[in-house]
């Protein structure tokens, strides 16, 4: 078996201020005891980098250098995989768009799916709900008790 995150986890466990902090890092910190494989994608990591340091998005920025130290820590966890784009992504990914309008915060959320997809990821731990609008994914919030 195999799942994905997206970025929000990472970044609710690395923003003490939020309300999710304690619930996002708890859950990240299991991740090492999980015997399921973890893919993660560039576009999950490289905005997690993205937020994480903007001042004018994340409250209390990160260092550069610390976000992607936490980037690497996940990359060298035993049951981490990188995945990307197949070669028929645009394809694959217009086969995902066609199911209803994607616009706007949607066209990242239908590029994860789509890579999901094309390597058989159906689980994906997120607390973003648009994510339930591609039904072949399995969406789980760690965060809701």
């Amino acid at each position: 078996m195999s799942y994905s995150l997206d970025a929000n986890l990472l970044l609710y466990a690395s923003d003490t201020s939020s309300p999710h902090f304690s619930s996002a890092k708890t859950f990240l910190e299991a991740i090492p005891r999980d015997p399921d494989l973890l893919c993660l994608t560039w576009i999950t990591l490289l905005s997690y980098q993205r937020i994480a340091t903007h001042p004018a998005i994340f409250r209390s920025p990160l260092a550069p250098a610390e976000a992607w130290a936490n980037v690497t820590a996940l990359l060298t966890l035993p049951r981490v995989r990188l995945i990307g784009e197949d070669v028929s992504f645009a394809e694959d990914y217009a086969a995902t768009a066609a199911a209803f309008p994607i616009r706007g915060n949607l066209v990242l959320d239908a590029h994860l799916a789509t890579i999901l997809r094309e390597h058989g990821v159906r689980r994906l731990y997120t607390a973003d709900a648009d994510f339930r609008k591609f039904e072949f994914l399995d969406v789980v919030n760690p965060l809701k008790a």
